[in-house]
């Protein structure tokens, strides 16, 4: 413990970035409730953490 609180003061970085993205990997895994294969998994997590900006591109 003491050598992670070093690590904090040294450093200034905590893993709250990779909790939440795990947070929501999770959350994808619940909602889902079972996946065929793990590829279907992949996707999901792609589909929901990918930051994708799914809206139509605009025509001409």
């Amino acid at each position: 413990r003491f050598e992670n609180i070093i690590t904090y003061l040294r450093h200034r970085i905590t893993n709250a970035a990779s909790e939440s993205l795990n947070a929501k990997i999770q959350w994808v895994k619940y909602t889902a409730r079972g996946f065929r294969n793990k590829q279907n998994f992949i996707h999901a997590i792609y589909f929901h953490c990918g930051g994708l900006d799914l809206a139509p591109s605009p025509t001409k």
